[in-house]
């Protein structure tokens, strides 16, 4: 195991600073884009995660086709992505905020965002570390082969080759652009924040560049963006000095065993801080109890679920969705199902009632 160096270091921080200003600037949570679908029938933060997800499925590959990465979808393992994918899904409405959302809201002063990302680690390490490894494991052991890998990709379903591949991106770009120019996307409001679709430009850029780096400092191969593991890892380092990882290149920083992801998430909040200040929107806020036992739980449930499913909304939403991977596509659209049957539930149907 390598001594850390000061551009590992100040990679991992830097671009987890410059993620957590952007998300800060551009009001970014996926809790929210997918929860307005179906509460306000406001796709405006849905069409920013269409965006950047495009330009992330684009850019990836296109460095992988050229060598610069090796990209590793996620097996489909059912069980676990559907059953993973809900649970995160239910737990970040009540949550108050996805797992990139917690973090970066830590940066503007939100006690309720701290005891989230808690919550989250909490549920996290259980699950892998844990008590309820057991059950982590066995959902985790079944997985379907699909055109004769348990890893096959939406491509791979029509074809295998860099034609099939590069068919099916084209198409769900033209069918992206079609729904994201419907928003209007060049035509920018008056706002303290970024607009929408300059949010989703700037989170697409930014996980390609995680992409790269990530395999360039992190793990040897492209881990991409995601919130889950790292802050698994966050927290095992502060608590035993070793992050655990089983798959990332860790390193020597002092007594303590870290991994170049874990540097990203400390980075996030503190971006969120810098665009908060510079704004004006930094506050402390501390909410009721009662609402505090709410978010701790519906956080814990985003932990094990997110760790089950094989990532959050960045880790498989954005980074799996990005491999084409079938298990991250499903793992994603359960997200999205258990965050609109818990806003129905907790906000449609008493205002109905």
């Amino acid at each position: 195991m390598e001594n850390v160096t000061v551009g590992y270091i100040l990679s991992g921080l830097l671009l987890g600073v410059a993620f957590g200003f952007v998300l800060q600037r551009g009001r970014y949570c996926m809790n929210t884009a997918f929860r307005d679908v179906i509460f306000v029938n406001d796709l405006t933060l849905f069409r920013g995660y269409i965006l950047a997800l495009i330009i992330s499925i684009v850019g990836s590959n296109i460095l992988q086709d050229m060598g610069y990465i090796t990209m590793w979808p996620q097996p489909f393992a059912p069980f676990a992505n559907i059953l993973g994918g809900y649970i995160f899904g239910l737990g970040m409405v009540l949550a108050g905020g996805c797992g990139s959302g917690i973090w970066y809201r830590v940066g503007e002063g939100q006690f309720a965002s701290v005891v989230a990302v808690i919550g989250f680690a909490l549920g996290i390490t259980s699950t892998s570390n844990g008590i309820l490894n057991p059950l982590y494991t066995l959902l985790r052991s079944y997985n379907i082969q699909i055109a004769g890998s348990s890893t096959t990709t939406l491509w791979q379903i029509f074809g295998d080759g860099m034609t099939a591949k590069w068919v099916v991106i084209v198409v769900l770009t033209i069918l992206a652009a079609l729904f994201i120019l419907k928003g209007k996307p060049f035509s920018f409001g008056k706002q303290k924040g970024f607009y929408w679709s300059v949010s989703g430009l700037l989170i697409g850029i930014m996980a390609i560049i995680f992409f790269w780096a990530s395999e360039f400092w992190g793990s040897g191969f492209a881990r991409g963006l995601n919130f889950t593991t790292p802050t698994g890892e966050l927290l095992l380092t502060l608590v035993t000095g070793n992050a655990q990882s089983a798959f990332a290149k860790m390193q020597n920083l002092g007594p303590f065993k870290i991994t170049w992801a874990s540097l990203n998430i400390i980075g996030v909040p503190v971006g969120a801080y810098i665009s908060a200040r510079i704004l004006k929107e930094f506050a402390w806020k501390v909410p009721p109890a009662n609402e505090l036992l709410t978010v701790f739980g519906g956080s814990f449930m985003m932990g094990f679920g997110a760790k089950l499913g094989g990532g959050c909304n960045i880790g498989q939403a954005l980074t799996g969705v990005s491999t084409l991977a079938i298990g991250s596509i499903i793992a994603s659209i359960f997200i999205i199902l258990g965050n609109w049957t818990i806003v129905y539930f907790k906000f449609i149907k008493p205002m109905r009632d």
